[in-house]
């Protein structure tokens, strides 16, 4: 069943091709159109099959479209989405899928005075540490879960049936959807995103600039490589996810030192039962945290 005659993909990279590439088997769209602002880009996706038509001009490639997905990087989509907003009729759904939404949602209001209804402003929980429209792959969304914004304070006339529809297209590609306001949507993502990937590429770069004369990654394994996996990620992107969220991140910070000086204290101390204590609680979480992602990746 076709949700969408004309889906526009405005950054066909790893999220925007991965979308394209899944509605399209999945059915669910028409036409895929890809914008992007190099040439060589929208080459490689035609190539690959993600996109049927390529269009450099945005105003071109929003003809006719009844669904628009913004996909470019985090600081870009707030002028790509206005642009869109301003180039289109309200009955065109414009979604995004931003690791941010508060930034967003702010410029928004600021150019519109409010968020106008048919901004559907998303966020797909599901990604790699690869970049670009070589990497996007058809099932990078299945059984993962996609954040829609319906916010009572910032949003409240969002076009419900345009809301649908974009859940429609998620569901379709395998994504589980729900709904958050931006500021608990902002908050959720500093804890479990932002201030994850802000570790890994701290730790990396501590391990990096070791100032004795030896090479600690020669005697690392697959614990530090596990943990640090995240650190490969595109360091472009994440400086302007990280500074978008910066408020909420910071706040996250706050929050980490303070265990951190709790699990120092209970080592100058030698107080090893308090440290097995908070160690199992914490086993004991993240075994019902990777048990319930397994189970939800199985159905």
């Amino acid at each position: 069943m076709i949700i969408f005659e004309r889906l526009v993909v405005l950054g066909v990279g790893l999220m925007g091709g991965s979308l394209a590439l899944a509605a399209k088997k999945a059915g669910v769209v028409g036409t895929v159109v890809g914008w992007s602002r190099t040439e060589a880009t929208l080459q490689t996706a035609l190539a690959n099959g993600v996109i049927d038509y390529a269009e450099l001009d945005l105003a071109t490639a929003l003809k006719g479209a009844d669904c628009v997905v913004v996909a470019t990087p985090t600081m870009l989509a707030e002028t790509i989405m206005i642009q869109a907003l301003e180039l289109l009729p309200s009955t065109v759904a414009v979604t995004d899928v931003a690791s941010v939404k508060g930034n967003i949602a702010d410029a928004l209001i600021g150019h519109f005075d409010k968020i106008p209804s048919n901004a559907i402003l998303g966020h797909p929980i599901a990604g790699s540490e690869q970049s670009g429209v070589s990497a996007a792959k058809e099932d990078l969304y299945q059984d993962h879960r996609v954040i829609l914004i319906n916010d009572p304070v910032s949003s409240s006339n969002t076009d419900a049936a345009l809301l649908a529809k974009v859940s429609q297209l998620w569901q379709a590609v395998g994504a589980e959807v729900f709904e958050m306001s931006v500021a608990e949507h902002d908050h959720v993502l500093a804890l479990t995103s932002h201030l994850p990937h802000l570790l890994a590429y701290a730790l990396v770069a501590q391990l990096s600039n070791h100032n004795e004369n030896v090479n600690v990654f020669d005697f690392a394994a697959g614990g530090l490589r596990d943990f640090t996996r995240i650190a490969s990620s595109d360091p472009r992107m994440w400086r302007e996810i990280l500074l978008a969220n910066k408020t909420q991140l910071s706040s996250s910070i706050d929050d980490f030192e303070q265990w951190i000086a709790q699990l120092r204290s209970m080592l100058n101390s030698n107080d090893g039962d308090a440290l097995e204590m908070v160690f199992s609680d914490v086993k004991n979480s993240r075994d019902k945290f990777v048990a319930e992602l397994t189970t939800r990746t199985q159905k």
